[in-house]
This record gives structure tokens, sequence and C-alpha cells, in this order.
């Protein structure tokens, strides 16, 4: 055999570095809040949240296989950015948002404030709606933690941001959630809603199966 058997588990692993993909995606609002968002997104799934590109206290989240999926069909369809998205339009100032696909040492990416593309439309859409999941995962869980007479707010607000479709990953909360109805310091009402929220994440990761 010409091969020696410890070169075998390298040359793997550099087959799977080479195909390691990681979707970026940031925008940069002043005057909003937050004035930044960033959210990367591996092809496992596992997602990273900053509302600061120095933020060292980030949420981290997976999305689904399918969720996943449909992400990066919408990278392929924009050429991986090898091309220009902006508009060009004068259109009124809504931050500058950037898509970058990091593959190994290659980067791609493009910035942009509007665009008339229907893929970079969708997967804007998809960007915010990672921000807006992360952002009712931070404000339930310091609900949870600091203010149990807020608790009820942040998950009608959850409730309502899942009923619009505008929340990815469920599975997320299902910790905080399960921690709500089992302790009964928290008012009845938040310990219900918890829990009818729950049950429909379970019955629709069981559908997914």
């Amino acid at each position: 055999m010409s091969m020696k058997w410890w070169l075998i588990p390298l040359f793997a692993g550099t087959l799977v570095a080479q195909d390691a993909q990681r979707f970026f995606y940031s925008k940069s609002f002043p005057g909003s809040t937050p004035a930044y968002v960033q959210v990367t997104l591996e092809k496992s799934g596992e997602a990273v949240y900053r509302e600061a590109p120095d933020d060292d206290q980030p949420l981290t989240f997976k999305l689904t296989d399918t969720e996943t999926a449909e992400v990066y069909l919408l990278v392929e369809k924009l050429d991986n950015f090898k091309r220009p998205i902006e508009s060009g339009l004068k259109v009124a100032f809504m931050g500058t948002k950037t898509f970058r696909l990091e593959k190994g040492a290659e980067k791609r990416e493009v910035q942009f404030n509007y665009s008339e593309d229907p893929s970079a439309s969708l997967l804007w859409d998809w960007c915010e709606r990672m921000t807006e999941s992360a952002q009712h995962r931070i404000a339930l869980d310091r609900a949870a933690k600091y203010d149990k007479l807020g608790v009820v707010k942040a998950l009608d607000l959850l409730g309502s941001a899942i009923e619009r479709k505008r929340v990815v990953g469920l599975e997320q909360y299902l910790p905080t959630l399960d921690r709500i109805v089992k302790n009964e310091s928290y008012m009845h009402t938040a310990r219900a809603r918890a829990s009818e929220i729950a049950e429909y994440i379970r019955a629709g990761a069981l559908k997914a199966q």
C-alpha cells in the first residue's frame, strides 16, 4: 500500500475544510435599535447572532435542515455573490446590508441598500427572520430571568411572531418555555401560554420527521 495510514484522516480533514461554508449577514442602520445586527449560518444549521462586530456574548441557535437548505439555495441563485445586487434606485435608506459567503480562505460579498432581485429580497427576508427570532429569544430569556411580570408579554409577542411566520429555528425556545411551565413562581397565565407555544413547536417538529 503506497498511501501511509496517517495520511488518510489528514486528507479527509482537508476535504471537509474545503467544503465548509459559512453565510454571513449584517445590517448597519445608525439610529435604529439595535443599530447593528449580524448573523452567521453554517451549512450544518448552526447560527450565531451578534449586535456588535465584537460582541463577546453572542446568541447561538440552530436552523432545521430544511431552513438551512433554503437559505443556501438562495445564495446559489445569487451566484454566490459574484455579481452586484444593489438596484441603484433612489429610495429611502434602509440600512447597509452585507451578504458574504466564506469558503475556506475564499470570501465573496455584496453590499446593498435596496435590491430588486427576487432572490436577494427573499434572502434578506430570511436574514430578518433570523435576527427577529434571536431578538425574541433574548427578550424571553431576559424576562424569564429578571422580569417575571413581563413574561406574558414576551410570550405573546413570540406567539404572534410564530403565527406570522417570522420565527425560524423554533426548537431554540423549548428550554426556556419548559422552565416557565415547570416553575410555579410564574403566573398561571404565563405557564399556560408557554405550554401552548411549546406544544405547538413540538407538534411541528413531529410533522417534519
